[in-house]
């Protein structure tokens, strides 16, 4: 045990080291690193092999220059990034992300917690992850056309359906990943399974849009499931009201939940009647507007500035779906206090690390998002399925197999967490089932 600490210790220091200021990249692995010891006590091979410096260190980042032209002629210019992170078990799979935040740190916690997602899983997939600080709000779709044009001059070079796959994160939907994909088959000519998230008249998977919200529902639900419990009376409150956040919306009412608030970066809307999932589609994927804008359709609902997190009302589930560190320790106290008895993440590391302090010490159901928001590449891996086969599966199928995929990931994350003595640890169960099936397959492998 004391040779697995110092062993956990030493590469978290090389790391910081070599990257003092990548907060989120150093997050993400401090979060990671701090659930793992019992797994180097058990297998100390792992220490003989290096295991985990290799698996922090990323197979290989690229970085390049974007220009582009406005509408009004003026030339401007961001970076691009993609992070290749480990292909132990498969080609690199990971989304793009466009939003004013992304550089190499942010990337890099992505591409990070991507490897364990996809591991979980059970597809095989590698991790990986990239994207742009061009932002796509306000500009128009012919801007956004010759970005993404622009974006995929270089991206092409180093992304195949064989190699790195990626597909759509925040700030990157259908429209993006059509015109990304235009652009590539007009360089490379027609490969489908080399972008994923696709339209469905371009190869994509019927359930695609729906996965990740979809997904994260299925999550929950089991895991209430397993403690005697289900959504049937919850309240719920879900941040953000993007793709995720819609469809999970849409799902936990089927499920027989109600879903009283939701999100953007402004503010959010309290419905008490219960979030209208249609409407909040409405105004974001077709009218692109703010959230507040939920009020003139709904004129019983509220509209509050800030953060969702400080809404005082009475809930049992949340369902973070926005973006990383919106809930700190805290947020977190505040909704224990709003009587939460289970919190599963649809974004990317949404809780710092007060925060899941704070859930495990209140001893609620927490879920990662590593865990349970790995429904949308799940579906990403089956829409590659369908390409390499040029067949189309019905929606109930593609949504029966994501059911299935995220109750196999609960129950694993839930039989690891057990089996190396943190019952109800699922950050645990999650990090160690992740870990270990990429560092079997990188021993199986050899120095590579």
């Amino acid at each position: 045990m004391e040779e697995a600490a110092k062993y956990i210790e030493n590469t978290y220091a090389k790391i910081l080291k070599n990257d003092p200021e990548q907060t989120e990249f150093l997050q993400a692995v401090k979060e990671f690193i701090g659930s793992i010891e019992p797994v180097f006590t058990a297998h100390p091979e792992f220490i003989q092999q290096n295991i985990l410096e290799r698996m922090i260190e990323p197979e290989r980042i690229i970085q390049f220059k974007v220009s582009w032209m406005t509408d009004h002629g003026e030339v401007k210019v961001n970076r691009g990034f993609r992070v290749q992170f480990n292909s132990a078990i498969g080609p690199y799979k990971g989304g793009l992300r466009f939003h004013p935040s992304v550089n190499q740190s942010i990337v890099k916690f992505l591409g990070f917690e991507q490897v364990f997602k996809n591991s979980l899983t059970g597809l095989p997939i590698g991790g990986g992850k990239g994207g742009s600080d061009f932002d796509p709000k306000g500009k128009s779709d012919n801007e956004v056309m010759r970005f993404c044009q622009s974006f995929m001059m270089e991206l092409q070079h180093h992304i195949g359906p064989n190699l790195d796959v990626p597909a759509g994160d925040i700030g990157v939907g259908a429209r993006e990943i059509g015109y990304l994909y235009g652009q590539y088959k007009r360089l490379n000519g027609s490969e489908a399974g080399v972008l994923t998230g696709k339209p469905v008249f371009l190869g994509g998977s019927l359930g695609r849009t729906e996965a990740t919200g979809y997904g994260v529902a299925y999550f929950t639900d089991k895991m209430l499931q397993d403690t005697n419990n289900s959504f049937e009376n919850k309240k719920v409150v879900v941040s953000g009201s993007g793709n995720v956040a819609i469809y999970a919306i849409q799902k936990v009412h089927e499920l027989g939940g109600k879903v009283i608030a939701c999100s953007d970066s402004d503010g959010y809307i309290w419905d008490p009647a219960g979030i209208d999932y249609a409407t909040i589609k409405q105004i974001k994927e077709v009218e692109r507007k703010r959230i507040s804008e939920y009020i003139h359709y709904h004129p019983k609902a509220y509209y509050y500035e800030g953060s969702i997190w400080d809404i005082e009302k009475r809930y049992q589930v949340a369902l973070p779906c926005a973006t990383q560190n919106e809930i700190n320790g805290e947020k977190a106290r505040k909704m224990i206090r709003n009587g939460v008895i289970a919190v599963a993440e649809g974004a990317n590391m949404p809780s710092d690390l007060d925060a899941i302090e704070v859930y495990q010490e209140a001893k609620i159901l927490y879920a990662p998002g590593k865990a349970s928001n790995a429904g949308g590449v799940a579906v990403s891996a089956l829409e590659m399925s369908q390409n390499s086969q040029r067949l189309r599966w019905t929606f109930e199928e593609v949504d029966e197999k994501l059911k299935n995929i995220m109750e196999s990931i609960y129950i694993e994350v839930r039989d690891t967490a057990k089996t190396y003595h943190t019952p109800g640890n699922f950050v645990a169960g999650a990090n160690i089932a992740g870990f270990l099936k990429i560092a079997q397959s990188m021993i199986s492998q050899g120095l590579v």
